[in-house]
């Protein structure tokens, strides 16, 4: 009898969460140490596949990403916890692919049109790549749209932090990293 009472009375679950300053601290510095180390390691990678003018594009652009990122955050007054940090972090990696995707096509046109101007071979590059882009960005925010809306508030806010990052990261391999190579000798070695 005691058993039927037991399990036909209502459970009430409840969620609980206090971060104390000293966890705060420790949260912060260690994000930041993450998305610093990862940002090293981008470097250094772009750096030796490709050369390191394209290495300061690309980090360059990375720094825009997590700036904007971060900077939503403090806006919106969004919650900033561990999922944060690996949503900025999954968007470094996901800024990075998209921009040495470019980078790639950039570099097989400065070996195909030696003769091409800069800004020509860029825009051909950009423009033989931007499908590419644009449907691997639609599909993962439809992914990320459906996380937001059925994945519940725990999820939320990492899938709204990725799908910004996302949209910034694309942005910025098109209109960021790219347009930086201009600036930086990139044709002596093609």
């Amino acid at each position: 009898d005691n058993l039927n009472k037991l399990y036909s009375e209502e459970i009430d679950y409840r969620r609980i969460e206090f971060v104390g300053p000293t966890v705060s601290k420790d949260l912060i510095k260690d994000g930041i140490l993450a998305i610093t180390l990862a940002i090293i390691a981008m470097l250094i990678y772009i750096w030796f596949r490709f050369e390191l003018p394209f290495a300061i594009g690309a980090v360059i652009a990375l720094i825009h990403d997590i700036a904007l990122t971060i900077g939503m955050f403090a806006i919106s007054g969004l919650e900033f916890n561990l999922s944060t940090v690996a949503a900025l972090l999954l968007i470094i990696g996901y800024s990075m692919n998209d921009t040495v995707v470019v980078y790639d096509r950039i570099r097989e046109n400065l070996k195909k049109y030696k003769k091409m101007s800069l800004p020509e071979l860029f825009n051909k590059s950009l423009n033989e790549t931007l499908s590419r882009t644009i449907n691997t960005t639609f599909t993962t925010i439809i992914a990320l749209t459906a996380l937001c809306i059925f994945g519940g508030n725990i999820i939320k806010d990492f899938s709204f932090a990725m799908m910004w990052g996302i949209v910034i990261g694309t942005y910025s391999s098109i209109f960021v990293a790219t347009p930086i190579l201009l600036n930086l000798d990139v044709r002596k070695k093609y």
